[in-house]
């Protein structure tokens, strides 16, 4: 099938690069990226030499895209909006890695993006890409919006014990850590390697904009309004996101009633991991998998989960190519790995 990557030169579509070089079904025909456009791939991303050689960015152009079985747009948030709507009846399926069609309440952007969504018409067609949750309605749709990496690892954390009943879906507390790559490519004042190196920060207070998709995606997956209070703070890690999640519990239960929820939950999934272990992000590095674990704390009587991935790839790229694979009919797990880099 052919691909195009609308915003290649971004840490998403280098990624996205990186997967389609060793997917047997998908050929990529198009990769732009218009603030490096006439640029050799290899000479942003040298690690992509080989597979690329002296291929350049391409400026956009939608009918150079006209045709193609999948397109993934790898762009900054405000970006897409405007965008997909010339993509929408001339391409196969469309998977946008951004954040401009995850929320299906067009009141909630300005709120929380602060600005008007310029199409919102089109979000009630849009497939939160999540698929462990969504997977049957991901197959049937044509435009994906893929879940942010913040957002993916607090629900597949939080949804098994929600579903379950074993905590109460208000007042639940997510404190998450997440690293740099998280805030893409192109430098800002907070991202530097002086802010960021030896220190740790906290960010987005009561305000981060994953907050009304992690409770969209939760109230949807189990029935329930859900609310949850977000707090990320930024490491000085390349890759990663550790979300730990706290609740009330909505009954009595045992560490071994949460641990056995989550596992009948996610029972058959080829990238999710439950075991006592605490996971660590270095498990997962460079791959598309999510480890999880859950506890019970009989002293203060609170129950939480602990899951971690990899912003990039299940909390991103290999997330999409994911959504791709099921809404083109491939093997969910084809061009994509469970096994991370290590050490």
């Amino acid at each position: 099938m052919t691909v195009g990557i609308v915003g290649a030169s971004g840490f998403t579509g280098a990624e996205l690069l990186r997967l389609l070089v060793g997917h047997p079904n998908l050929d990529l025909c198009v990769a732009t990226g218009d603030s490096m456009a006439g640029t050799r791939i290899a000479d942003l991303y040298p690690s992509l030499a080989l597979a690329y050689g002296e291929r350049t960015f391409d400026r956009y152009d939608a009918d150079a895209l006209d045709g193609l079985d999948v397109v993934f747009c790898g762009l900054p948030h405000g970006v897409s909006m405007d965008v997909v709507p010339d993509l929408i009846g001339t391409v196969g399926r469309i998977v946008d890695l951004g954040s401009d069609f995850r929320l299906t309440d067009p009141a909630l952007y300005p709120r929380w993006y602060g600005t008007a969504h310029s199409h919102p018409e089109l979000l009630a067609s849009a497939v939160y890409g999540l698929p462990e949750l969504f997977r049957d309605e991901i197959a049937a749709a044509r435009l994906i919006a893929a879940t942010g990496c913040n957002a993916a690892t607090a629900t597949l954390t939080l949804a098994p014990l929600l579903a379950a009943e074993l905590i109460e879906p208000g007042g639940i507390v997510v404190n998450l850590i997440t690293g740099v790559s998280g805030a893409g490519r192109p430098p800002k004042p907070h991202t530097t390697f002086c802010t960021v190196d030896e220190n740790i920060t906290a960010y987005g207070l009561l305000t981060h904009r994953h907050t009304p998709e992690i409770e969209q995606a939760l109230t949807v997956a189990t029935g329930q309004p859900v609310s949850i209070l977000f707090t990320p703070h930024l490491v000085p890690a390349n890759r990663g996101i550790l979300a730990t999640c706290y609740g009330r519990p909505a009954g009595d239960a045992s560490t071994d009633d949460v641990l056995g929820a989550m596992a009948d939950y996610y029972r058959g999934e080829p990238f999710v991991v439950v075991d006592e272990r605490s996971p660590e992000t270095k498990s997962v590095a460079g791959s598309n998998a999510v480890h999880l674990t859950a506890r019970v704390d009989e002293r203060t009587g609170l129950v939480f989960g602990i899951g971690v991935l990899d912003n990039l790839m299940k909390g991103a790229s290999g997330m999409a190519v994911q959504c791709a694979n099921i809404a083109t009919g491939l093997p969910e797990a084809t061009g994509l790995t469970t096994v991370g880099v290590y050490p």
